[in-house]
């Protein structure tokens, strides 16, 4: 464990990797895709279980590679798995925090980080060391979800609560939430010359959608990292956990139901 290293608020219990299973270039990082050319050499940070790192394979084709890193060796044998049953062969697995990336200066044409830094202990640091294998001329990729800024309707007390309690539980294991619109501060901290910030939203506003997405977070809030944490910390007690559940079980079947969740993203170089 590095001296920055934290715990992943989350965690990495299924609860959680369903949902992650949803993410695909297309939906999680069309910021970055013009920007991805056959044949680069790609650093994906965090890739959690491989949904956008085999697209991104796919993007640089067999004449490039891909490096798949993450701090869970559990998660990145799920997916090794994934990117296997896609028939993708050009993606290394690797465990490692991004706070001291393996591998030499320059190595990667991309460095993309998806979800990532809202999670670590010292995102400049972080992105520094992005930077230090990023080759000369290319590119870091970077997207957070900022949760302050997340809204949703009905306005339903269990929701705020759900919003309050996050916020806290993620702080106490050393990360920021409200990532998201901080993105373009800390890479100039790290030293880019050259950042274009953006955003983009995902929207949960069909049924369909919005049995997902409730259910997912009434599973997390009873039966994940975030769970965990509230209790050890003393944010909420089991009751209250049950509660909130219970609010985004019924948020999921409102048919006025809708979520919005804001990313700042950013792509630097220099």
């Amino acid at each position: 464990m590095t001296e920055h290293q934290t715990v992943y608020t989350h965690g990495h219990r299924d609860s959680v990797l369903r949902s992650h299973r949803s993410r695909t270039a297309a939906n999680s990082a069309a910021y970055l895709l013009a920007e991805v050319r056959p044949g680069a050499a790609v650093l994906d940070v965090g890739c959690g279980p491989g949904t956008i790192t085999a697209d991104l394979a796919e993007l640089v084709g067999p004449a490039g590679r891909v490096v798949a890193m993450d701090t869970s060796e559990q998660v990145l044998e799920q997916a090794a798995a994934y990117v296997a049953g896609r028939g993708i062969d050009n993606v290394e697995f690797v465990v490692a925090d991004v706070h001291a990336l393996p591998g030499p200066s320059g190595e990667f044409d991309v460095v993309h980080a998806h979800q990532v830094l809202q999670h670590v202990g010292d995102p400049v640091a972080a992105l520094r060391e992005m930077r230090r294998v990023c080759a000369p001329g290319g590119l870091v990729a970077a997207r957070d979800a900022d949760y302050a800024a997340m809204t949703w309707y009905p306005e339903l007390p269990e929701l705020e609560s759900w919003l309050s309690l996050y916020r806290q539980a993620a702080r106490a294991n050393g990360g920021e939430p409200d990532a998201g619109r901080r993105l373009l501060a800390w890479a100039r901290a790290a030293g880019f010359t050259e950042v274009r910030a953006s955003s983009s939203s995902w929207t949960y506003a069909t049924a369909g959608e919005r049995l997902w997405w409730g259910e997912s977070w009434a599973d997390r809030v009873v039966g994940s990292g975030m769970a965990t944490t509230a209790l050890e910390h003393g944010l909420a007690d089991e009751p209250e956990l049950a509660r909130i559940a219970d609010g985004w079980r019924r948020w999921s079947m409102d048919p006025d139901g809708w979520f919005g969740v804001l990313h700042g993203e950013i792509l630097a170089r220099g």
